[in-house]
């Protein structure tokens, strides 16, 4: 029984992540997201959605551009360019302005240093410039 109810809890888990990350990155790119993963390990794919979309994610307490913010201060600070652009990418999904990014970037360059600030600057005006999230895709933000 404590074994069903295990699998049961894990399923639901990796359906709620699933169904966050298609909405912080819209359909399309959450297939090729985890397409990528998948490739990479299944395992890790399963880890990615079970704990850190279905449980980190999904936590309640801070709202979606709040943690998107927060994860890319500590993205930045941490010399990580992939997940980094990711995250920029679901920012903007998530109701995150341009202008948010680029100022949580630079306020974490004291603490994180420059070159890292600066990476994360290049990166973000990248994925600006490719286009980011359109205005219908940042409308799907989660509300405060």
């Amino acid at each position: 029984m404590r074994q069903g109810g295990h699998e049961m809890e894990t399923s639901e888990r990796r359906e709620r992540g699933y169904h966050l990350l298609q909405e912080m990155l819209g359909p399309e790119m959450a297939e090729q997201v985890r397409a990528t993963w998948r490739r990479l390990s299944p395992d890790f794919e399963q880890y990615v959605l079970d704990f850190l979309a279905g449980e980190i994610w999904s936590r309640p307490g801070l709202d979606r551009k709040s943690k998107s913010l927060v994860t890319i201060a500590a993205l930045t600070a941490l010399g990580r360019p992939q997940a980094l652009e990711l995250n920029i990418r679901m920012a903007l999904r998530n109701g995150a302005s341009e202008r948010e990014i680029l100022e949580t970037l630079l306020h974490i360059a004291p603490y994180a240093g420059f070159p890292a600030c600066w990476e994360g600057l290049t990166i973000a005006r990248r994925v600006f410039a490719e286009g980011g999230a359109t205005p219908n895709e940042a409308s799907h933000a989660e509300p405060s």
